[in-house]
């Protein structure tokens, strides 16, 4: 039990429940980003191309409503507002995620003065130019 406690102190400090929830902060806060920019920025243009349809209020009756039921309706409008959703949100992350990457080639070039190379890098590229050169040498020695 105590080797148990002692596994579960180790994963809590080491940062993968700290990693977490900031990832869920960042993404609940990111989610009411999206939602905004998709109901105020990008649905209104889209509702003036379709003669002011408001896609949420978009539905398929099945049934009326009566005074002894419901009405049942697909709302296929509210499913159209929800993709859209999701098609920005996997764009903006795709792009943002692009942008890091471009940072991080540049981190791990040892060529790239204008950016602090990590010692790690550092240390691999020197190995593989010391590498290089003995090749280079045994190459000569045979011939």
């Amino acid at each position: 039990m105590a080797k148990f406690i002692q596994e579960f102190k180790d994963f809590a400090i080491k940062g993968n429940v700290v990693d977490m929830a900031v990832g869920i902060i960042i993404g609940t806060a990111f989610n009411n980003v999206v939602n905004t920019l998709v109901k105020k920025v990008v649905m209104p243009p889209l509702s003036l191309l379709t003669d002011g349809v408001n896609f949420v209020d978009k539905k398929y009756v099945l049934r009326t409503a009566s005074e002894t039921s419901e009405e049942v309706a697909i709302g296929y409008g509210e499913l159209i507002s929800v993709l859209i959703d999701f098609l920005i949100i996997a764009l903006t992350i795709f792009m943002v995620i692009k942008f890091m990457n471009r940072f991080k080639k540049k981190a791990e070039d040892p060529k790239n003065q204008t950016v602090e190379t990590p010692k790690n890098i550092e240390l691999l590229s020197n190995i593989e130019q010391l590498l290089e050169q003995q090749n280079h040498i045994l190459q000569k020695k045979k011939e």
